[in-house]
């Protein structure tokens, strides 16, 4: 997390301290999820002049991921998920797309919605744990 959180050099985005964990996945896959997040957070953040945080924790035999952002929010989510759908200048529409066919090959899901707390988006990674 630490290495990608450190990638970002437009914004400074906060990582909370989470527990140590172990998954089972392949490294290369889920650093570009991750990074694929933290872009399009800070993207949003920018726009508004405000803030991204980076998260993680243990939700029962699962690893919980979440980027939040201060951004305008989401006025859409029934497109988030389609290929070549964006409302970015210059997006290609298949980042989203990208990331959720990660998170599915790795047995887990991504979901994004509007903060309920404060204004922003937040995205949520859920992964299992390795068995020991």
């Amino acid at each position: 997390m630490r290495r990608v959180v450190g990638l970002e050099t437009r914004l400074k985005v906060s990582l909370l301290p989470g527990p140590e964990l172990t998954i089972q996945a392949d490294g290369d896959q889920l650093e570009q999820l991750l990074i694929n997040l933290v872009r399009n957070a800070v993207d949003a953040a920018l726009e508004t002049g405000g803030g991204v945080r980076v998260g993680w924790t243990k939700a029962a035999a699962h690893l919980e991921v979440w980027v939040e952002d201060e951004g305008p929010g989401l006025s859409n989510t029934a497109n988030l998920f389609v290929p070549f759908f964006t409302t970015k200048p210059g997006g290609s529409g298949i980042g989203l797309v990208f990331c959720r066919q990660i998170a599915e090959a790795h047995g887990g899901f991504l979901t994004l919605e509007n903060r309920q707390q404060g204004r922003g988006c937040e995205a949520r990674l859920r992964l299992p744990l390795a068995s020991r």
